[in-house]
This record gives C-alpha cells, sequence and structure tokens, in this order.
C-alpha cells in the first residue's frame, strides 16, 4: 500500500507542476478521440485538436445549449451526437433546469476515473493519518431509487452509480476498506 500511495503522491505532483502541458495534453487526447462527432462537426472543429482552434470555435455553453442533445441520447439515439464511446447511463444532478433534474451522460471508463481519484484521494489523506490503510471506514451513504430514460438507459445519482456498478463490486479492499457487507451498502432508500 506504502509503494501505490508513493506512485499515487508522485502522479499528483507531476500533473500539477505541469499542468499548461497536462492540460493541452488532455483536450488533444479529448479531441482526437471525438474528432467525428455530432456536435464539434456541427462547430466545424473539422478535427483540429489544439487549444486555440478549440478556444476559436468553440463557445462556452450551458446545460441548456445541449439540451436537445441529451435528450435524443435519452430517448435512444446511439449516434456519436457528444461522445465517441456509447453513453453507458445518465448522471442526474441534485439540481434542476427548469424543474427537472439534469441528465448528465456516462460513459463506462468513468468508473475508473472515480476509482483513480478515490485512490489519488487516499494517498494524501494518509499522508496525516498514520496506517490509515490498517483501518476501516464507517460511512453512511445513501442509495437512491434509479429511473429509465425512454430510451432504456440507466438516470441516477452519482453514488448510486458508483456503489451499483460492477467496478465498486469488484473493488480493492485496500482502497476501499468498508465494514459493511455490499447487501447493506446497497440497501435502497425507499
Amino acid at each position: 500500500m506504502a509503494e501505490e500511495n508513493k506512485k499515487n503522491l508522485e502522479f499528483i505532483e507531476e500533473v500539477t507542476t505541469n499542468v499548461d502541458e497536462v492540460q493541452k495534453r488532455v483536450l488533444h487526447e479529448i479531441l482526437t478521440r471525438n474528432a467525428n462527432i455530432e456536435y464539434l462537426q456541427r462547430l466545424n472543429l473539422n478535427g483540429r485538436t489544439d487549444r486555440e482552434a478549440f478556444k476559436k470555435v468553440v463557445p462556452v455553453i450551458t446545460y441548456e445549449d445541449i439540451q436537445s442533445n441529451i435528450n435524443r441520447i435519452a430517448n435512444g439515439d446511439r449516434s456519436p451526437i457528444l461522445c465517441s464511446q456509447p453513453v453507458s447511463e445518465f448522471i442526474s444532478s441534485s439540481g434542476t433546469s427548469r424543474g427537472e433534474r439534469k441528465l448528465i451522460p456516462t460513459i463506462e471508463e468513468e468508473h475508473s476515473r472515480r476509482s483513480l481519484l478515490h485512490g489519488l484521494m487516499m494517498s494524501v489523506v494518509s499522508q496525516f493519518v498514520p496506517d490509515l490503510e490498517k483501518g476501516k471506514g464507517m460511512y453512511f451513504m445513501f442509495i437512491k431509487s434509479e429511473a429509465k430514460t425512454p430510451g432504456g438507459l440507466l438516470a441516477r445519482p452519482v453514488l448510486t452509480s458508483i456503489y451499483k456498478s460492477r467496478h465498486f463490486r469488484s473493488r480493492n479492499s485496500h482502497v476501499w476498506p468498508y465494514t459493511s457487507p455490499i447487501e447493506a451498502i446497497l440497501f435502497i432508500d425507499s
């Protein structure tokens, strides 16, 4: 565990020291991966992956600006509208837009990113809490109900998504040290 914490802290140091380069690289990767999506084609980004072109062509938007695209996905359109990878589910916001919860399209690999973030946080905390990995955590979590969109995708709050995912069920118990069995964690809030 100490070696994993060391690697995580080195990673944090690397990405926070070279922020500008990291941001350029990440934007390039995102734009390369999504070069052919409908949204970017409508804006005439034309496969460009540099920051300057992106800032010039892609406007700052609100949820409402892309809500019709999100609704198409929620209604079953599986074409690459906002992302080249298939949308696996929607995260439902706690806030609303015109009285409706906002739906945030999510792809399957998002679970890996959330797990990475949790591991990074635990590595930072372990610097200040000796032998953190030897203990157990007691958490009060609320698994909320899920809904299905007309297109059949799940729409649920982020914590429900995390705790009901295959990724969580196969988690590393050293990184996610819970005292309760999975059945107790997933007890649905009625």
